[in-house]
């Protein structure tokens, strides 16, 4: 697969369950983990749910198969009067890596978060994602913060 100029970033459908599985699959694989059957059906569930305080999500389909993925969350906080979003997962299948459709992806977040009046939005990777640390760069800014987590 070639440039993402082909690629349509459209909302998450129910038809799309079995190729957002495989993609999901991967992306976690990637980060070397791995979430139990109900966690696919739950997640899949709320990404179709109508709450607008539950995740929405992306595809990003070319010639008719679905190569990328991207959940987005609305949430308060404490410190703006409006919602933020925090991207949460970002996916794109590795035959089109470096085509721009992980730009696109996150540029239709930026869209769907200007729509809901979030002006902030923000994403966690791991430091030594190179890759897509280099798309980052471009498309965001980093900051000084440091993610802490509640030990295992």
């Amino acid at each position: 697969m070639t440039a993402s100029s082909s690629a349509t970033i459209r909302p998450l459908e129910a038809k799309d369950e079995v190729a957002w599985r495989a993609l999901w699959k991967s992306y976690l694989a990637f980060y070397k983990s791995s979430v139990p059957e109900a966690v696919y059906a739950s997640t899949f569930a709320r990404l179709l749910g109508g709450d607008a305080q539950d995740f929405h999500g992306m595809v990003a389909e070319q010639d008719g198969t679905i190569v990328g993925l991207v959940h987005y969350l609305f949430h308060r906080h404490c410190w703006r009067v409006e919602n933020v979003c925090y991207l949460q997962d970002l996916y794109a299948d590795p035959a089109v890596r470096g085509t721009g459709i992980g730009r696109k992806l996150i540029e239709a977040v930026y869209r769907a978060a200007d729509q809901a009046g979030a002006p902030a939005v923000y994403w966690l990777t791991q430091e030594d994602n190179a890759v897509g640390r280099r798309l980052y760069d471009r498309v965001g800014q980093k900051t000084d913060f440091i993610k802490y987590a509640r030990p295992a």
